[in-house]
């Protein structure tokens, strides 16, 4: 067996800085506040800790549209603050992961500002500048976050691109002079000690040659960009410059987001040979309730169904086994709340689903991300006025299908919104039932949901049964069993619409893990009753029927 590496071994929190801890009362989480939340951390038994952008930033994306890849954003404090931050983590033994957002900059960034000044301006081919065709838009592509992809320049009378926000201007990654940039950024953070990068759409980088146009759905405003663009030509020669100039150089962890990702796509990027990144994010489990009307996109309010999920996740667990690693997550700043999302927030159930979910994910092979809040099973905020809304890419999408294009009435995306708005994930953490929670002592810079002062750390600290313990307990397995980290996968009854079963094994030692995704009792008997022994389960008694799985619950047995 290959060298085991400290990533494959490891859990990751992650931490929506604005939204964490504020120190200072101005209702924004902070680095200080983040500091002062590291034992915490420590105490549930993550090894990583990734941060979402904290580089300075205008904010129209929420820190996604950087001005200064070197400059700490004033609201989250100073770079002092930032190595306080990572020396007090390096002390406790947590790493920290970067977020890398270069596939665009800010429109206020200096390259950008130069850019538009004039054609022949020594930046203008960092970004990507186009001729109006036709009177209009180069190319049918529609934006991430709804209209066109291009934004006219007056003064230059040409579009450039942006496939998010029109404050996003994506990089020309086909000027090597972009590439020596990013790198310069990239060394500059790694020789300040940081632990590796999460690559924000690092596989958008690559743009087709010539810019063509993109499928386009009947009905449709745009083209659908995404699939056109997703692991570009040059994305391989891409990523293994940048791992032969910067990456090879740091004993480090990367992972790199990549929408439209296959197994097969994966392997080339990031797979144990590829010497590029360690691994990617997949999107195919977290896209599977997309609406029926494809105009509409990921915005729809129906359940995942449990056989959809189980495809998923498993073909991703054997086809990566021996040739790349898996990211498991079931949330981040980008999804809607797990247990909201797959399982159930009901009161009666909440506590068991987010047990169960925790269980499902944390026993497969790879490396688990644990969702600021999702210890403590937070739900989604079940908002219900347009105005509660804060993200960008929800309120825009409002405003395309309802006001401007009529694909939906305001009270069906209102329900859509509530699914799957990033808003969801974006309310502050839970601390204490306090006022604001305990995140802050001024006023939030985002509503709280409303059902903090059942829902928070305090509690959870003081209830031997919550999910915070159950979350840490299943952290110490991962630390002590190589076959959770490390063995093969082999799914059991693809077509059972009621649990998710599956094996483990590795040198002798073998894993049984069932999770009944039904609020129903239900029988499945895989031969568990000559287990050695129950490693966990999500009932006080679970060992006494091990046949017998109550709503949500999850068990998992141990073969030697």
């Amino acid at each position: 067996m290959a060298e085991t590496k400290w990533w494959q071994k490891s859990v990751v929190y992650q931490v929506y800085p604005r939204s964490y801890q504020d120190s200072n009362g101005d209702g924004v989480g902070d680095l200080p506040g983040l500091t002062s939340r590291l034992p915490y951390i420590k105490q549930l038994g993550a090894d990583v800790i990734w941060l979402n952008p904290i580089y300075e930033s205008p904010d129209q994306d929420n820190g996604y549209d950087i001005s200064d890849y070197r400059k700490i954003q004033p609201v989250y404090g100073t770079m002092a603050d930032f190595q306080t931050l990572l020396d007090r983590a390096h002390e406790l033994g947590l790493k920290i992961l970067m977020d890398l957002v270069v596939n665009h900059t800010s429109d206020q960034h200096r390259w950008f500002q130069e850019s538009r000044k004039s054609k022949d301006n020594p930046y203008r081919d960092y970004y990507i500048w186009r001729d109006p065709k036709n009177g209009g838009e180069p190319n049918n592509w529609g934006s991430f976050f709804s209209g066109s992809a291009w934004s006219f320049d007056a003064q230059t009378k040409q579009y450039y691109l942006h496939l998010f926000a029109s404050g996003q201007p994506d990089l020309n990654w086909e000027n090597p002079a972009v590439r020596q940039s990013v790198w310069e950024v990239m060394r500059f953070w790694l020789d300040k000690g940081i632990d590796g990068f999460r690559m924000d759409v690092i596989n958008l980088i690559s743009k087709p040659q010539g810019l063509p146009d993109a499928p386009q759905a009947d009905g449709a405003a745009f083209g659908s960009a995404g699939a056109l663009v997703a692991n570009g030509l040059r994305l391989q020669e891409f990523l293994q410059e940048m791992n032969d100039q910067v990456l090879s150089h740091y004993d480090i962890m990367t992972v790199g987001e990549m929408p439209g990702a296959t197994p097969a796509s994966a392997i080339k990027y990031a797979g144990l040979d590829a010497k590029k990144l360690n691994m990617v994010f997949q999107f195919e489990h977290v896209g599977l309730s997309a609406n029926p009307d494809r105009r509409l996109g990921k915005w729809n309010d129906q359940p995942v169904k449990l056989l959809d999920l189980k495809k998923t996740l498993s073909h991703w667990q054997t086809d990566l086994d021996g040739k790349g690693w898996n990211s498991l997550y079931w949330n981040n700043h980008d999804q809607p709340r797990a247990v909201s999302r797959f399982a159930t927030d009901d009161p009666k159930y909440r506590v068991r689903a987010a047990k169960m979910l925790a269980t499902t994910l944390h026993m497969m092979q790879g490396t688990p991300y644990v969702y600021e809040g999702e210890e403590l099973g937070m739900t989604n905020a079940h908002l219900t006025a347009l105005s509660q809304y804060e993200d960008l890419e929800s309120l825009n999408a409002y405003h395309e299908f309802v006001d401007k294009e009529g694909l939906v009435d305001g009270k069906t995306m209102l329900a859509y919104l509530a699914n799957m708005s990033r808003d969801n994930a974006r309310t502050p953490m839970q601390w204490d039932n306090s006022d604001n929670a305990g995140f802050t002592n001024g006023h939030p810079w985002y509503a709280l949901n409303a059902n903090y002062p059942e829902i928070n750390v305090q509690s959870a600290l003081t209830d031997p049964d919550s999910v915070f313990y159950y979350y840490q307990k299943l952290i110490a397995l991962r630390h002590d069993f190589d076959v959770i980290s490390l063995g093969s996968f082999q799914e059991l009854d693809p077509h059972d619409d009621k649990a998710f079963a599956y094996f483990r094994q590795l040198q002798g030692q073998r894993l049984l893990v069932v999770s009944n995704f039904t609020k129903q009792n239900i029988r499945r008997d895989y031969n568990q009753q000559v287990a050695k022994k129950m490693l966990i389960g999500n009932y006080a008694d679970s060992g006494q029927d091990s046949a017998l799985f109550r709503p949500y619950e999850s068990k998992v047995f141990l073969y030697e």
